[in-house]
């Protein structure tokens, strides 16, 4: 994985700008920690920041290709699961390649098929190349939306970047905040709406879009959209590919010139992706794989049983690593460490997030990052095939609302009366606009109908968030996560499979179960789902509130917008937080953080409220 940046300005010379793209590209370090570059040419400047996977040598970028009377510069982030398939491809077609890195594959896939490359790439990436004759930019993002891509476009002028840090670092992009800003922030955060950058003027390109910049203008187009076919597999053939599909998915996704390790819960869907390794490294003679879990200080002590986290991950965890024959390490947390690290976790994201299991992962990342370059996690299956809790509540699964935050009433109340009056008209109308976008077919049950809204709803906005999360959390430590899951292939496959064969056996992830059944332990097959761990010492909640208490003496642009007596009220009695702030999980402890967060972000990030 790596950083990328660029910048167009019509009837500019960047070689002027040297210092600029310097700064912009330090932004990026940790992301490609290993080597960096700068292509500069006229009025176009492509930044790159390496985090070596794969070929050293020959991967180096800004990576460039002649190719008839043009030369094609790429920068490129990301990992290429079909490269060896789509090398062999473009060498029947007579293209040549120096070595074996993906990012020459990506390079001449775009020099042989133009803007529609996205179409043969199955991977998780997002690169730019320029074409120095007729000096377009073309970019481009994963079909899943893994990998991130930040872009603002002024009058005569483009920047792009892999994290918004690297567009505030131009001086052209400025920290502020409007209302459409501050409802995203306050009524839908952690969660953005994809595209939206919160920034004003800042923007993303969505999952499987793609965009030509030329003669100053900007033109996005979507080349990967889920679509809404009938399902004709039987029972047997559904469980038979989805087997075949996740398997390939992880095999493809154990390629590294670097040590490559996995993380385990003990759940189903880290441990699917560990067995799989497992059997593929024995029957590679690979040897033994590494596994990492991670757990807070005092947990055992304070752990409280819930409808969302029913048991402890010790265990499982232990069963797993003993079946798969992992050399396993647990990672124990400090919770002040987990409460200090807040700060870190808005830098990594340039905006609030998901608190301490944003700041848990990243300190979770940095301990693995001492050995490893490489990790692969199970997330994103709950979204796929139906995994939270909110898909067999049938009067939540009817609910016209986001599952995740059903009420924006503990939002509300943290605010001052009459600030933000549009922000529950604003995730309404965001609500609206995903659903009403969920292809159907006319012979869909109810049911069935309901349920692709609930697809189109969780991995447009709750997939991305914990996909925002791993990336920034993990990049910010110079560790790649690779995520098995997120292959379009069963994105497509889960997106046309009836509910009655996806929740096979009435089971959260039914169809995965039955599918992994015969080479996991009974136990982990069948274990009722469990959230990634929070911490459930007091020690952490006490140091939310000690800071959120020095908060609320401050008086800036966020205090002014904050009812100090509705957050006070929260400090002194946490569980009169009944319903969770975003999630499952995020109540009292988890709300004082986020305050800590937004007050870090005012203060580091200069945001100006406009």
């Amino acid at each position: 994985m790596c950083g990328i940046a660029g910048w167009i300005e019509k009837d500019s010379k960047m070689v002027e700008h040297g210092e600029i793209l310097k700064t912009m590209s330090e932004t990026l370090e940790n992301r490609g920690p290993d080597e960096n570059g700068i292509y500069i040419n006229g009025d176009t400047a492509l930044i790159h920041r390496r985090l070596v996977v794969i070929d050293r040598e020959n991967g180096k970028q800004p990576m460039s290709a002649r190719h008839g009377d043009a030369t094609y510069v790429i920068v490129y982030n990301g990992e290429l699961y079909n490269a060896a398939d789509l090398r062999e491809e473009l060498r029947a077609d007579g293209f040549h390649f120096r070595g074996h890195s993906d990012t020459e594959v990506v390079l001449k896939a775009y020099i042989k098929y133009g803007a529609r490359c996205g179409e043969r790439l199955n991977g998780i990436f997002a690169f730019a190349v320029f074409n120095t004759k007729d000096r377009s930019l073309f970019l481009c993002r994963d079909k899943i939306g893994v990998k991130p891509l930040f872009y603002y476009e002024y009058s005569g002028g483009l920047m792009f970047g892999s994290e918004i840090k690297a567009l505030l670092a131009s001086g052209k992009v400025k920290p502020q905040i409007d209302e459409q800003g501050l409802n995203e922030i306050f009524f839908l955060g952690p969660a953005r709406t994809p595209g939206c950058g919160v920034f004003k003027g800042v923007f993303e390109l969505n999952p499987g879009e793609c965009a030509v910049y030329k003669n100053g203008r900007l033109t996005r187009r979507t080349y990967f959209s889920l679509e809404a076919r009938e399902h004709t597999d039987s029972e047997e053939q559904t469980i038979e590919k989805t087997r075949f599909l996740l398997t390939d998915a992880v095999e493809r996704q154990l390629v590294s010139d670097v040590p490559l390790c996995m993380l385990l819960s003990g759940g189903l869907d880290s441990s699917v992706i560990v067995k799989v390794a497992s059997l593929y490294n024995r029957s590679h003679k690979l040897g033994r794989p590494s596994t990492f879990s991670v757990e807070y200080r005092g947990n055992e002590q304070f752990f409280t049983e819930s409808k969302f986290q029913p048991t402890r991950d010790f265990e499982f965890i232990k069963l797993m690593s003993k079946n798969a024959g992992t050399r396993h390490t647990e990672v124990v947390l400090d919770n002040l460490d987990v409460a200090e690290a807040l700060d870190a976790c808005v830098d990594a994201r340039d905006l609030p997030g998901y608190v301490d299991v944003d700041s848990s992962l990243l300190l979770f990342c940095s301990e693995i990052k001492k050995d490893y370059t490489v990790a692969l996690s199970g997330e994103c299956a709950d979204e796929l095939f139906g995994g939270y809790p909110w898909y067999f509540d049938r009067d939540r699964l009817f609910e016209d609302c986001f599952p995740w935050s059903r009420s924006q009433n503990v939002r509300r109340f943290i605010l001052k009366n009459g600030a933000l009056p549009r922000g529950e008209e604003y995730v309404r109308q965001r609500y609206l606009d995903t659903i009403n976008s969920a292809p159907k077919l006319p012979t869909d049950s109810k049911e069935d109908r309901r349920m692709r809204e609930m697809f189109f709803l969780n991995f447009y906005w709750f997939m991305q968030c914990l996909l925002e999360r791993k990336d920034r959390c993990s990049m910010a430590c110079g560790l790649e996560v690779r995520v098995p899951f997120c292959d379009y292939r069963l994105a497509e496959y889960a997106y046309n499979m009836p509910w009655k064969l996806k929740a096979w056996g009435g089971r959260e992830k039914g169809i995965v179960r039955k599918a992994f059944e015969d080479v996991l332990p009974r136990e982990i097959a069948w274990r009722k789902k469990s959230p990634y761990p929070k911490t459930h010492n007091p020690v952490y909640f006490e140091e939310c509130a000690r800071r959120v208490r020095l908060i609320l003496k401050k008086k800036n642009s966020l205090t002014e917008l904050l009812d100090k007596t509705a957050v006070n009220k929260i400090i002194d009695d946490p569980n009169s937080i009944t319903e969770p702030w975003y999630g499952q999980l995020m109540k009292a402890p988890q709300i004082l953080a986020y305050i800590i967060e937004l007050d870090h972000w005012f203060e580091k990030y200069k945001v100006e409220i406009v």
